[in-house]
C-alpha cells in the first residue's frame, strides 16, 4: 500500500472515531453521522481517493460483516425461527424485486432489462445498518434476531437473484428451468462450500492453543470461503454466512480454547467497526457527488416502490404464520417493514450493473437516492418504534 493511501485510512478511521464519539454522546445512530461526515468532506473538497467499487466492497469489507454478524446467530434460534427467516428472505426478495420491477417498468418507462435488475439489487436490506442499528438501540432479543437473519439471508438471496437476472439478460439463463438450477445450485453450493471452509479450520484450530493463530483461521475461514464461493460462481455471502454460524456454535467453546473463544470475539467486533466506517463514510462522499437530481422522477417512483415491496414482502408472509409459535405482533411486523434499510451492498450491486443498459445512470443514481432516503429517513426513525417496542415487553 502506497503511503498516501496508509495516511488516507488513517485519516478516515479518526474520522470515525470522533463521530461514534459525538454520535454516542447525542444518542444519535452512528452509521448516519458517519455518512454526514463522508458528505461533509467530498463538499469541502477533499477526496479520498478511495472509491466505492463493486470490487472493495465485495473482496474486503462485505466478508468480516457478514461473518461477525453470523458468529452471534445461534443454532437454536436459527431452527425454531427459520421457516419465518427463510420465507421473509427469500419469498420477500422476489416478491419486493418484483414489485418494484413492474414499477419502474411501468411508470418510469424503463426497459425490463433495468426493471428487472434495479428489483434484484435495491430488494437487499443492508445487514450492516441493521445491525448497528440493533446493538445501539439494545432491542429485543427475538426481535433483534429477525432483523439481523432476515437481513443476513436476504443479502444473499438479493444478490444471487441480481447474479441470475444479469445471466438472463445476457442470454445464460434463458428457461425457468435454467434459472431455477442456477438458483439452487449458488444457494446451495454457497452454504456447503462455507460450511467445509470453516469445519475444516476449525478442526485445525482444535489443534492450536495459541489465540491468535485460531482469530487468524477465523480470518480465513470469513475471507476464503467469500472468495472461493466467488470464484467458483455460487453465493459469497451464504458461504460466509455458513462459515461464521459454524464458527460462533461449533467452533467457539469446543474447538477453541476459551481465550481463544473470547480474543475471536473482540477481534470481530474491532473488524465490523472498520469496516462499518469505510462504507459508511464511502457512501457519504459517493453520495455528494451522484446527481441524484436529474433523476428525481425516477428516483421518487423507485423510492415508493421500495416501500411498497418492502410492505408486500413482510405483512403477508408474517400472516402466513399467526397461528404458530413463530406468530409475530403488529408493533414487530412494522419494525421488519420500516427497518429494511438498504446501504453498501444495493450500492455494489448498481455499481457492477452492465454498463450497455440505457438506462445505466438512471439506474445507478435511483439507487443512491433509495439509500439516502433508507439512511436519513428510515434510519432516523426506526429507532422510535424500537423504543417503543422495548417500552411495551
Amino acid at each position: 500500500m502506497h503511503n498516501t493511501d496508509t495516511v488516507t485510512l488513517g485519516l478516515l478511521l479518526l474520522i470515525a472515531c470522533l463521530v461514534a464519539i459525538i454520535c454516542r454522546r447525542f444518542g444519535q445512530p452512528y452509521a448516519i453521522g458517519l455518512v454526514i461526515a463522508g458528505i461533509g468532506l467530498s463538499l469541502s473538497g477533499y477526496h479520498s481517493g478511495i472509491e466505492l467499487t463493486p470490487e472493495l466492497v465485495f473482496s474486503v469489507l462485505l466478508p468480516p460483516l457478514v461473518f461477525e454478524a453470523a458468529l452471534h446467530l445461534g443454532w437454536g434460534q436459527f431452527r425454531r425461527e427459520g421457516p419465518l427467516v427463510l420465507s421473509l428472505a427469500f419469498g420477500g426478495t422476489l416478491l419486493s424485486a418484483l414489485v418494484v420491477a413492474v414499477a419502474m417498468h411501468g411508470l418510469a418507462a424503463w426497459g425490463w432489462p433495468a426493471s428487472l435488475l434495479f428489483g434484484s439489487l435495491i430488494a437487499a436490506t443492508d445487514p450492516v445498518s441493521v445491525i448497528a442499528m440493533m446493538k445501539e438501540q439494545n432491542a429485543d432479543k427475538r426481535l433483534r434476531f429477525l432483523m439481523e437473519a432476515e437481513s443476513l439471508v436476504n443479502d444473499g438471496a438479493a444478490a444471487v437473484l441480481f447474479a441470475l437476472m444479469a445471466e438472463w439478460i445476457m442470454g445464460s439463463a434463458t428457461t425457468p428451468m435454467g434459472i431455477a438450477t442456477a438458483l439452487l445450485t449458488t444457494v446451495g453450493g454457497g452454504v456447503l462450500l462455507g460450511l467445509a471452509v470453516a469445519a475444516g479450520l476449525m478442526l485445525l484450530a482444535g489443534r492450536a492453543e495459541d489465540h491468535l493463530v485460531e482469530i487468524t483461521l477465523t480470518m480465513l475461514a470469513a475471507y476464503s470461503s467469500f472468495l472461493l464461493a466467488e470464484e467458483l460462481h455460487v453465493s459469497g455471502v451464504l458461504a460466509t454466512l455458513a462459515a461464521g454460524m459454524l464458527v460462533g456454535n461449533w467452533g467457539k467453546g469446543r474447538k477453541l480454547t476459551e481465550e481463544g473463544g473470547k480474543a475471536v470475539i473482540r477481534f470481530w467486533d474491532f473488524a465490523a467497526f472498520l469496516a462499518n466506517s469505510v462504507v459508511f463514510l464511502l457512501i457519504g462522499s459517493r453520495e455528494a457527488i451522484q446527481p441524484i437530481a436529474a433523476y428525481w422522477l425516477p428516483a421518487v417512483i423507485g423510492t415508493v416502490a421500495v416501500l411498497v415491496g418492502r410492505a408486500v414482502a413482510i405483512y403477508p408472509i408474517t400472516r402466513l404464520f399467526t397461528r404458530t409459535r413463530m406468530a409475530v405482533d403488529g408493533l414487530t411486523q412494522h419494525i421488519l417493514f420500516w427497518g429494511g434499510l438498504r446501504g453498501a451492498l444495493a450500492l455494489a450491486l448498481a455499481l457492477g450493473a452492465p454498463a450497455s443498459l440505457p438506462e445505466h445512470d438512471a439506474l445507478v443514481s435511483v439507487a443512491f437516492a433509495v439509500v439516502a432516503f433508507s439512511i436519513f429517513i428510515q434510519g432516523l426513525t426506526v429507532p422510535i418504534l424500537l423504543r417503543r417496542s422495548a417500552e411495551g415487553s
